[in-house]
């Protein structure tokens, strides 16, 4: 970290919004007009939306990530995590990946930590449990997938092959139905190289509380993706949530039990826990509470957007919606950030802030390959598209979100191969322990055990 005279810009987290952020202030900054800092506990940002695809294997992992530090040449990339902050001194504590905690005084503070996935105190939960926040649990769940379809076709142990073959996966929103919609194709097209599994072995079950899947693109494709999945062999259970999970024994609400050894969470998001000790205002769900210009309620020199702000939404107040917020999703992140980052300019030269207004443009979700629902927004006229062109639709969309051109370029490569080439079903589960097999050969080999030699017999 280098020391310098001039403001400090301090960008807390380097997801979504701070990468963009940072970014669009770099571009609108003078020449040493001020330092940008990005601390955040990884080098890399992860685009979200892509976790599922990445999971099913139909875009390399490698390519749903942006490094921090290529992307942003000109700004300090601090790996750490800002523990507290000090409003009054405006100082920042900043906890390193290795060595003591430091002090690091700041003159302007945005803050877009994101959010984490929110969970219960269900039993087992957090033992059992795989989420999809990050790109290694991505990658873990291909693997996990993979190497219980290899442990089913190995067993001749019935209930260890029905464990292996149930897969568990909570929440019905973008994320879960995304998700158990690319896994099961993953599986689908797995289970043609096992000569003991078959799709009809697996059981495929997806759990929400609410009484329906997919909210986000309206009841009517929302019932269209679940009439979908339970096409393809899909169980849903709606209105019911999960009880336990103790060794992968998932009790329903509804009185279902089964054995699972795969239970993926993806049952909604929650701000970050570690904004309560940032002395910010917050809202009655966590969320620091912004002004329509993104600036944190009562403070002039700090800005959040992105999942953990609550930013009012007033296109939706203009059409006659009370207190409506701005959804977490990815439209809304990508233009507060850039909005953000004018106006941290502008606060920083004293000119007036501009208001951030989004009118929803609609929402796609991908639900396997050639497979999709698509809502889209223009003026008051509703668009609705299901199956392959709202697949297209999606794919377009989100590959064209992607940050920077070198992600863009890779990942349409991903796509256009995959369109000649089929699906990787190589599991690499040795990958969560890579050292186990060179421990084992390294280690000391166990002293030998001297045992005394018999004694000979007395002859008399």
């Amino acid at each position: 970290m280098s020391t310098t005279e001039r403001p400090r810009i301090l960008v807390v987290g380097g997801g979504y919004v701070g990468l963009y952020a940072a970014r669009r202030i770099l571009k609108k900054m003078r020449y040493g007009e001020a330092t940008v800092t990005v601390v955040d506990p990884r080098s890399y940002m992860t685009y979200q939306p892509f976790l599922p695809e990445a999971a099913a294997g139909s875009i390399s992992p490698r390519h749903v990530v942006v490094p921090l530090r290529r992307v942003l040449p000109k700004a300090e990339v601090l790996t750490g995590r800002v523990t507290t902050i000090d409003q009054d001194r405006k100082v920042a504590t900043v906890a390193p990946l290795v060595g003591d905690a430091y002090e690091l005084p700041f003159d302007y503070l945005v803050v877009a930590l994101g959010a984490i996935s929110r969970t219960f105190p269900i039993p087992g939960l957090a033992e059992q449990g795989i989420g999809m926040k990050g790109i290694e649990e991505a990658i873990g769940l291909r693997n996990h997938v993979l190497e219980q379809l290899d442990k089913a076709d190995s067993t001749t142990d019935e209930d260890v092959r029905r464990k292996a073959l149930t897969f568990v996966f909570v929440g019905g929103g973008f994320a879960g139905a995304e998700t158990i919609g690319e896994v099961e194709d993953l599986a689908r097209d797995a289970a043609k190289y096992y000569n003991n599994v078959k799709r009809e072995d697996m059981r495929f079950i997806l759990v929400d509380a609410a009484d329906k899947i997919l909210p986000e693109v309206g009841p009517k494709l929302g019932a269209y993706g679940k009439e979908h999945l339970e096409s393809r062999g899909v169980e849903i259970y709606l209105s019911t949530s999960m009880d336990s999970c103790v060794d992968g024994h998932v009790v329903l609400k509804n009185g279902l039990e089964v054995d699972s050894s795969t239970i993926v969470w993806t049952a909604g998001v929650k701000p970050n826990p570690a904004l309560a000790r940032y002395g910010l205002p917050l809202g009655p769900r966590g969320h620091v509470d912004t002004a329509t210009t993104l600036q944190v309620q009562g403070t002039d020199y700090v800005w959040a957007a992105g999942d953990n702000a609550q930013v009012p939404d007033l296109a939706a107040r203009k059409a006659g919606v009370e207190n409506a917020w701005c959804p977490p999703n990815a439209q809304h992140a990508l233009r507060q950030a850039k909005l953000l980052g004018d106006n941290v300019i502008s606060g920083m030269r004293g000119f007036p802030q501009k208001d951030y207004s989004h009118a929803n443009k609609g929402a796609v979700a991908g639900l396997g390959v050639h497979k999709g629902v698509a809502m889209i927004v223009m003026g008051k006229m509703k668009i609705k598209l299901r199956g392959r062109l709202a697949w297209y639709m999606h794919r377009g969309y989100h590959g064209m979100a992607m940050p920077t051109w070198n992600r863009k370029i890779r990942v349409f490569a991903d796509w256009t191969l995959q369109m000649f080439l089929k699906r990787e079903v190589v599991s690499l589960g040795a990958i969560e322990s890579p050292r186990e097999e060179f421990y084992e050969a390294a280690k000391p080999a166990p002293a030998p055990v001297s045992t005394p030699a018999p004694e000979k017999a007395k002859t008399s």
